[in-house]
């Protein structure tokens, strides 16, 4: 799958006529600007990043999504533990049958699971009444109304997470996201394990270790606020604009 990513990479390269020496990655660092929607907050301390770099923070507003249709009905009011393995490494039944034993231990809480394409939600087997286990949701909507997020640590699941001050339970699978679980643990806005670890009772633990421990809430909390006031989207706009010295018209 990465070979097939750096093939479309290197085409798109030479058909607009860039000169770029693949054996040496700095090649492929932009002398304008590169931007990351990563808080400086959430990232770890670095003294040698470039006077190009930016961290600016998250870039979705909600805007332009598909629309998905979600039992709200269904919701209880208990607390709500929202689960999701992401949309492209998704299909390890495993992985969502133990997601769901483990939130069955604990009494009065409800689990949303969201499964994707990969897998029908019939194929986990019997749950609680009140888990739904669906292959999508309106993520956005349902994070604002969750005590914990139980993610892959992809970088916009755990972003719209903070975002909302929500505290994670991650389980990196591969490319960025053992880096973006590293994060998580720095900061300590949830905990980490990985799928070689993964059991109900482990899972249960950490569940109970990071609704109980307020240290987790409160450091989501503060990349909430640090989200909030670095206005990602809008700034990450302005720097585009000035890198290409495109002026703003007077309004």
């Amino acid at each position: 799958m990465l070979e097939n990513a750096n093939a479309g990479i290197r085409a798109y390269a030479e058909k607009a006529g860039l000169e770029i020496d693949w054996e040496t990655p700095h090649s492929t660092l932009s002398p304008l600007a590169s931007i990351t929607q990563t808080p400086r907050a959430f990232d770890f301390e670095n003294s040698h990043w470039p006077p190009q770099f930016h961290h600016t923070g998250p870039f979705h507003d909600g805007k332009g999504r598909e629309k998905v249709d979600f039992p709200w009905e269904r919701l209880t009011g208990e607390p709500l533990i929202y689960a999701s393995m992401g949309t492209i490494l998704n299909g390890r039944l495993d992985v969502f049958r133990t997601i769901v034993a483990a939130v069955a231990k604990h009494k009065g809480l409800q689990l949303v699971l969201s499964v994707g394409d990969q897998v029908d939600p019939e194929q986990i087997g019997p749950v609680p009444s009140n888990a739904i286990i669906v292959k999508r949701v309106p993520q956005l909507e349902l994070l604002k109304q969750s005590s914990v997020c139980i993610t892959h640590a992809g970088l916009n699941t755990v972003l719209e997470s903070l975002t909302q001050g929500v505290p994670q339970i991650a389980i990196p699978v591969t490319f960025d996201q053992p880096g973006v679980a590293a994060r998580i643990a720095d900061k300590q806005t949830g905990a980490v394990t990985s799928l070689d670890k993964l059991t109900a009772d482990h899972l249960s633990t950490l569940l109970n270790k990071v609704l109980n421990d307020s240290t987790y809430r409160d450091n989501a909390r503060k990349l909430q606020r640090a989200i909030a006031k670095a206005n990602g989207l809008s700034v990450a706009a302005d720097l585009v604009e000035e890198s290409l010295g495109v002026t703003k018209k007077a309004g």
